[in-house]
């Protein structure tokens, strides 16, 4: 960490300190917690004032960043005043939680990255903290996690946030896919073949019997390019974790159908959400084809995560995720999911990633009696987050063990996790089972107007809009250059990263 600070102290030496602190009131009255900003920017090394809004992003980063350090080697002092299981899941958690984020920040000081990368690692570290506090109160010790939070840190990213705001990047596609995906990726995506640096097989006849362990081998490798792990036809009872360091994974299975990853942990059982993952990836770059991703907690044990990504630039095609509620974490950072098939019924794709699901096939299974199924629980809490759901080109539809019982339960594209949701749904078919108002409420009008939820070109009996809620932040979207913003393009940047991958996308609407 003393690098870290190092580098941090050294932006100070290029700005003016002869400006009077009342010319920082003016930056700081433009942000959403300005007296926050005031207090940070008035103490300690910051006697000055930014002549550009370059100066006083970079400022307000240095004190997120140093703020952020601090509330870090506080949450680890904690960790012997736990006093059960449930206060140590929730405190393990966040300490993973505070190194990412302290990662997102390093990212956006250091890196010459454009405004868009910026505001998507911002996005990310704001969305840990949330993550963080989350654990606690879902396990029902929230009365540990005020030392915790008592640090300002959100505040102070949102206030950076609001600073970067309204930098949008035009997405291009090539061959289907976000430019973001490179040339020698797209080929791994769509090759018969691939040839693979570990092959993992539970009869022996690979490098490695576990998934775990060619994992492990991969961790050990020198350098950080693409890193491919054929895991042959089985099912893998396992946990995985593929973490910030394990940069360009790929895991390429024998079809969806054949390669299953499993495992149970749920709310439930005594895990966060965030920890019930059967896999969890946050190494950047990750990319998986042909694999399903399975939580079997089954509905009664609650939240129960099959795959959970903070990977940015993270690629799933041709992936099956199946779970009941919770089953697909789409956590933070940017992803793509391209032909895949996602089971589930309470909340079951949620979380704060600048996210496009395209050409997928959406199932609501039965769930417990009393329930609603809820296809989407977007958690994006800032308004400047460049986060969002975005469905295109997909179907929502009833699974066998819904259909029969179809008139029992009612399922709803999406509800308000967060004040400032957004999901859309573009030139999707909408089967018979999506109830008529389409949306569902969080808690009374929680979110209504801050909300954003919109509906473009839809089909299928499930479709007609003339029924659907009169929420303030919801829209039947009648613009083109509306809708835009939520293709590959426009949204996740993919002009720029998915053509490496080879997965096909289609670039606008």
């Amino acid at each position: 960490m003393l690098e870290l600070f190092i580098l941090f102290v050294s932006f100070s030496s290029f700005l003016s300190s002869s400006l009077a602190s009342d010319d920082i009131n003016l930056w700081c009255n433009n942000t959403p917690y300005p007296e926050t900003c005031k207090y940070f920017m008035g103490h300690g090394s910051h006697h000055f004032a930014p002549k550009q809004k370059t100066e006083f992003r970079k400022m307000a980063m240095q004190v997120a960043m140093e703020r952020a350090l601090n509330a870090e080697t506080r949450t680890k002092g904690l960790g012997s005043k736990c006093r059960n299981e449930h206060e140590k899941a929730a405190w393990a958690d966040c300490l993973k939680l505070y190194e990412s984020t302290i990662l997102q920040l390093n990212h956006t000081l250091t890196g010459k990255c454009s405004d868009f990368d910026a505001q998507t690692w911002l996005s990310t570290a704001l969305t840990n903290l949330d993550t963080c506090r989350a654990g606690f109160v879902e396990l029902g010790v929230s009365d540990f996690v005020w030392p915790l939070m008592n640090n300002n840190v959100s505040k102070l990213i949102s206030n950076t946030l609001s600073v970067n705001s309204g930098s949008t990047e035009k997405q291009t596609y090539r061959d289907g896919f976000p430019t973001w995906v490179k040339p020698g990726d797209r080929k791994l995506l769509q090759a018969s073949s691939v040839t693979a640096n570990l092959v993992v097989a539970q009869d022996g006849s690979g490098n490695h019997r576990t998934i775990k362990a060619a994992l492990d081998a991969a961790a050990t490798r020198s350098g950080s390019g693409r890193f491919v792990i054929h895991v042959k036809s089985g099912v893998y009872v396992e946990n995985i974790e593929i973490g910030n360091k394990m940069k360009n994974i790929m895991l390429v299975g024998d079809g969806l159908r054949n390669t299953i990853i499993t495992g149970s942990r749920s709310v439930g059982g005594g895990s966060t959400t965030f920890n019930s993952a059967t896999v969890a990836v946050t190494g950047e770059g990750f990319i998986a084809r042909g694999i399903t991703f399975r939580n079997t907690a089954g509905p009664e044990n609650h939240q129960a995560v099959a795959l959970r990504s903070g990977s940015d630039l993270s690629v799933f095609y041709r992936c099956g995720f199946e779970g009941y509620q919770d089953t697909l974490y789409v956590h933070s950072q940017r992803q793509f999911y391209k032909e895949c098939y996602i089971y589930g019924t309470v909340d079951f794709i949620f979380g704060n990633a600048a996210v496009v699901l395209q050409n997928c096939m959406i199932y609501a299974r039965r769930p417990m009696s009393k329930q609603k199924n809820v296809v989407t629980a977007q958690g994006r809490t800032d308004p400047n987050q460049n986060t969002g759901i975005s469905i295109h080109n997909s179907r929502v539809m009833a699974s066998a063990d819904l259909k029969p019982v179809l008139s029992s339960f009612k399922t709803y594209l999406g509800r308000p996790w967060k004040q400032y949701s957004r999901t859309v749904y573009i030139q999707t078919y909408l089967d018979t089972l999506v109830d008529p108002a389409g949306w569902l409420e969080w808690d009374g009008n929680f979110a209504l107007d801050t909300l954003y939820y919109g509906e473009y070109k839809n089909s299928g009996p499930g479709s007609s809009t003339t029924g659907r809620v009169n929420w303030r932040g919801y829209r039947v979207i009648t613009s083109d250059t509306e809708a835009s913003q939520f293709s590959v393009a426009n949204f996740i940047a993919g002009q720029s990263w998915l053509p490496a991958t080879n997965v096909p996308f289609t670039s606008g609407l």
